[in-house]
């Protein structure tokens, strides 16, 4: 059926009056409210206001405007039934063919500090739901249907399928109604969340109302990235989700430059390592395995930091993941994939040289995420019948946050190298401990049920790669609830060791530090991992 007219009504104004000009071209009648029909109309373009159209004025300060049988009976008539079409005939409706609309911008209202309860209730869109609803209801099938549109990104599509057949194909309307139905979802979800998170329950219209951090309902909307092969296990099956609202920085945002189809396992594993690749400033590496480091450096290059960070574990670096935090050059890349095999390469960029070599092991995914200063609006973790959700871990140590207990004080490269075990061990499942020294681990133990046996595990790794613990730094991610767990340390030779403290024996262990004359800093901030 011939495209007649169209219904414009947005908050979004970004190439709206572009796109009313392609419809009027197109000898399309546009129908239009409030800000948007002016804005129309100072553009010079030929916009009929739907008050003049329904011939009921918009009333109660804007709340009813697009209320009205004669929009929503040219929405919802189906265009292949006659009886439809007969009625809004016999009623003087016509058909609304396209209808653009996005909401009232709810999210950025609230998210001013000084929004009133009232502001807040003001910004809930009622005519702009009820119209994307019926206009997706009513997308039709390959006779007719309604076209809607909330993103301006779909203009052109919507414009290159009228020029080529004179109307919308079905697949276009279908897509585009899904994608009307999940903006009105994450819109009502957004109002939602807001309400269930206010502490009174009875708000004044005119103040900022006070609310919690978590509330009481919480709606959640993620968009499928891809499908996957299988999950942790091949008889599980999978797919990736991404928060769209989540900006630069994050895995999400990758970019896959070649290599095989992401499994479950390398995204999860990739998370792990970007996660701790990015919270460093200087050039470093990272290798991830089964989620955990195996390796971390810093270094003058990155070339440098992987050397140190392959060190530290290469029988386990096997099969790994590699992350960098700086452009990945040629000679990295080269020897890189000389000296191990590895599942997934990561890095914020890769020169051309370094792409036309890794181009040589086609089945290495190799991913370019930028660099960025977002993070995770929460963790999640899927318990039987419901969710764990909590704020990221996102505490970055200074030194001021440190307490020397012991009689000894740190010289500048111990004070240096605690920060830098520290800062690993945040990535470490627990229990964790990580020895290292000048900015390279020598060992990590990680996810043992007792902190004595992650401690024996990391020096027996430190043994096995040849390294010497001698007046090493080591990181704890909790206290140590017994002395044993700080006996193998000083056992292995080195000479400073991080922890939170907090445990009701931190006399006894601290004694057993200065017994030794080794240095312990405390922190108070504990980085247990699940």
């Amino acid at each position: 059926m011939k495209i007649e007219t169209a219904l414009i009504s947005v908050s979004n104004k970004t190439g709206i009056v572009e796109f009313a000009k392609s419809l009027i071209s197109r000898k399309i009648r546009i129908l239009s409210t409030g800000g948007t029909a002016k804005i129309l109309k100072d553009a010079g373009l030929d916009a009929i206001e739907v008050s003049e159209y329904t011939g009921f004025p918009e009333i109660l300060d804007g709340r009813v405007k697009t209320l009205h049988p004669k929009i929503h009976g040219g929405l919802l008539a189906k265009r292949d039934k006659k009886e439809h079409i007969d009625t809004i005939k016999e009623y003087g409706i016509d058909k609304i063919d396209i209808l653009v609309v996005n909401l009232y911008p709810f999210n950025e209202a609230i998210s001013k500090e000084e929004c009133t309860f009232s502001n807040a209730i003001e910004n809930i869109d009622i005519g702009g739901p009820a119209m994307l609803r019926a206009a997706s209801k009513n997308h039709g099938n390959d006779t007719g249907g309604v076209t809607v549109i909330v993103d301006p990104n779909d203009y052109d599509s919507v414009i290159n399928e009228i020029d080529k057949t004179g109307k919308t194909s079905y697949e276009l309307r279908l897509a585009l109604a899904t994608k009307a139905f999940a903006h009105t979802a994450a819109y009502d979800g957004s109002i939602t969340n807001y309400l269930s998170s206010l502490l009174d329950k009875a708000p004044k219209h005119n103040k900022t109302p006070d609310r919690q951090k978590w509330p009481e309902i919480i709606t959640i909307q993620a968009r499928k990235q891809q499908s996957l092969r299988y999950g942790e296990n091949p008889h599980q099956t999978a797919s990736f989700y991404t928060d769209e609202k989540i900006g630069q920085g994050l895995l999400s945002n990758y970019k896959q430059i070649q290599g095989k189809e992401l499994s479950f396992n390398n995204i999860s594993d990739a998370d792990a390592a970007w996660e701790c690749v990015s919270s460093f400033d200087k050039p470093a590496c990272v290798i991830v395995k089964h989620a955990n480091p195996c390796g971390v450096a810093i270094g003058d290059s990155i070339k440098d930091s992987y050397a140190k960070a392959f060190k530290t574990d290469p029988i386990s670096a096997f099969g790994g993941i590699v992350a960098f935090n700086k452009i990945v050059d040629l000679e990295t890349a080269r020897i890189v994939i000389n000296n191990q095999f590895l599942e997934v390469l990561l890095a914020p960029d890769f020169d051309d040289a370094a792409i036309k070599e890794l181009s040589s092991k086609q089945n290495i995914r190799v991913l370019k995420i930028s660099i960025g200063n977002s993070k995770n609006n929460f963790d999640a973790k899927r318990v039987g019948g419901g969710w764990l959700l909590q704020t990221p871990d996102s505490h970055d140590l200074c030194i001021n946050d440190i307490s020397i207990v012991t009689k000894r004080q740190p010289t500048k490269q111990e004070i240096d190298d605690l920060i830098f075990a520290w800062n690993v061990a945040k990535f470490v499942k627990s229990n964790a401990i990580v020895f290292a020294s000048k900015g390279m681990t020598l060992g990590i133990g990680a996810g043992q049920m007792s902190r004595v046996d992650s401690a024996r595990i990391a020096s027996i790794k430190a043994i096995k790669s040849k390294l010497d613990l001698k007046n090493s730094a080591v990181a704890s991610d909790a206290f140590f609830p017994f002395r044993d767990g700080l006996d193998v340390i000083i056992e292995s030779g080195s000479s400073c060791v991080i922890q939170p403290g907090g445990s009701v024996r931190d006399d006894e262990v601290i004694d057993a530090a200065n017994e030794h004359g080794i240095v312990m800093a405390i922190t108070g901030i504990r980085h247990f991992r699940h």
